[in-house]
């Protein structure tokens, strides 16, 4: 059965940020400027970026919000009834509580009633799982339509109140550690929403998803992107093994973090998996007229 994609959604908040306002965004750790925010910023060329906190490090929109309020405008610029979606999918790295999923959270701010949702979560990788998840759905006849939504509020984790209480990690040490301020150059915060339906929409352009493939490789290198240690292999606990959460903090393990040496192998294996379905038959390069690749940097453009 065919799956199109009939209506999409997007939200930023916030005003654009230019690279040079940015610090002054998630503010000056210690009141001191970093000593690699230009060098991560030149690498990436990221030039603009959107945040749901203020100058004063003060959340302007919730995870939840930002998710509503894509999925309000993909429903807006669709051709159905509400009550024709029976099945929400939610992605997000961090949802606004740990519990319940996000999906809970974002339905009842829809209002949409009696629907199956989901909520996946998986850093880069959600969004896909939570496509894929609604696209199987609508092939099985399960549902008539289906809304997925992927929103990320990283900006809460990278204010400088964070680095700031981490007092015994290797950041407040006044060493260097590039994997733990890298993000902090990186990332910002946004949501989308797609509207997946049996057939095209009556008006405008429809994708039709032909196959969506996914592999982990999980097995085979260390944890590269987390939240929730505090990065040193002699220490093994994770955020809700100290006595108490502000222990956790103090020591680093709520900072956000990547193994940047790591990303070099991310990329090939990622490079790897495509080869894979080219051999297999699944996608042939010669009938592709447009590749849209997601990386994190400019520097992996090559």
């Amino acid at each position: 059965m065919s799956v199109y994609i009939t209506s999409t959604g997007a939200f930023l908040p916030g005003p654009p940020i230019g690279v040079s306002e940015v610090e002054g965004i998630l503010g000056m750790v210690n009141g001191q400027p970093s000593s690699l925010r230009v060098q991560i910023q030149q690498a990436n060329k990221i030039q603009i970026r959107h945040y749901a906190i203020d100058e004063h490090q003060q959340t302007t929109h919730s995870n939840t919000e930002m998710a509503v309020n894509a999925a309000e405008q993909c429903l807006d610029r669709a051709y159905l009834d509400r009550q024709e979606v029976g099945m929400l999918a939610v992605a997000s790295t961090q949802g606004d509580l740990p519990a319940p999923g996000m999906a809970s959270m974002v339905q009842a701010e829809l209002g949409l009633p009696a629907i199956e949702i989901l909520t996946t979560h998986g850093i880069c990788s959600s969004s896909m799982m939570a496509l894929k998840a609604a696209w199987n759905s609508l092939r099985l006849g399960d549902h008539q339509a289906a809304v997925v939504v992927s929103s990320e509020l990283s900006s809460r984790l990278l204010k400088r109140q964070r680095y700031e209480a981490a007092t015994d990690s290797t950041f407040a040490a006044k060493r260097i550690d590039f994997n733990t301020e890298f993000l902090r150059w990186m990332l910002s915060d946004g949501a989308g929403a797609l509207l997946l339906q049996h057939k095209p929409s009556p008006k405008g352009f429809s994708l039709r998803i032909d196959w969506v493939r996914g592999f982990s490789h999980a097995h085979a290198l260390p944890t590269c992107m987390s939240v929730g240690s505090a990065g040193r292999p002699e220490d093994q606990r994770t955020w809700q093994d100290y006595d108490t959460y502000a222990d956790a903090e103090k020591a680093g393990a709520l900072l956000l973090r990547q193994e940047v040496r790591l990303l070099d192998n991310i990329i090939r294996m990622g490079v790897d998996g495509y080869l894979r379905l080219v051999e297999e038959g699944t996608s042939t390069p010669s009938k592709i007229d447009h590749f849209l690749c997601h990386y994190s940097s400019h520097h992996f453009r090559r």
